[in-house]
């Protein structure tokens, strides 16, 4: 299922290198695998001048186009690193700048979690469904947690774990026909 709006695939953290931008594009794979438009936002491409004091007052003319693209997708779907327990400030941050309520107001969100550590950022995905529930977001509950994400990908970056990938096919897969249900109930 095609729409006319795409999903907004969100790599949760500005971090170099990260793995959930890898993760981020694995995802915007099967989004075009299965004939959805999907774009990739990372929070590395967050313009600097966001991170000013004065940006709370008003965002830079450079944060507009971002808003732009939270507020023209059809959903989201956030890949979600666990820091010290819980998501990423930055990503914190990016929501915090996005315009209140209707960035997040029934659109539908889908959330990967990856760590390092055993429960595959089960913790900060928890912690960030709590966040968007609160800004009345649609959350998608199949949920898919990578565990020990850097024994997870070769020397190129390619993902190894063939169940892993097939979890995020059919995440992928699932949340396009539950975006088309909530549209068309819309």
């Amino acid at each position: 299922m095609a729409f006319a709006r795409t999903i907004l695939v969100i790599s949760g953290t500005n971090r170099p290198g990260s793995n959930a931008l890898r993760l981020a594009r694995i995802v915007l794979g099967h989004y075009h695998n299965a004939n959805a438009a999907a774009e990739l936002f990372s929070l590395a491409e967050l313009p600097p001048e966001i991170f000013h004091p004065s940006s709370y007052a008003a965002r830079p003319d450079a944060f507009a186009p971002i808003q732009r693209r939270v507020l023209d997708a059809a959903g989201l779907h956030l890949i979600v690193p666990e820091y010290n327990g819980s998501f990423p400030g930055v990503l914190k941050y990016f929501i915090d700048m996005l315009k209140f309520p209707e960035s997040f107001e029934r659109r539908p969100v889908a959330f990967v979690g990856e760590a390092n550590g055993v429960n595959g950022a089960l913790r900060a995905v928890e912690q960030l469904q709590l966040v968007f529930a609160y800004r009345n977001a649609f959350v998608y509950p199949q949920r898919v947690f990578i565990p020990q994400v850097k024994t997870r990908f070769d020397a190129d970056g390619r993902l190894t774990d063939p169940d892993i990938d097939q979890r995020l096919a059919r995440q992928v897969a699932e949340f396009v026909e539950f975006v088309g249900k909530l549209r068309a109930e819309s």
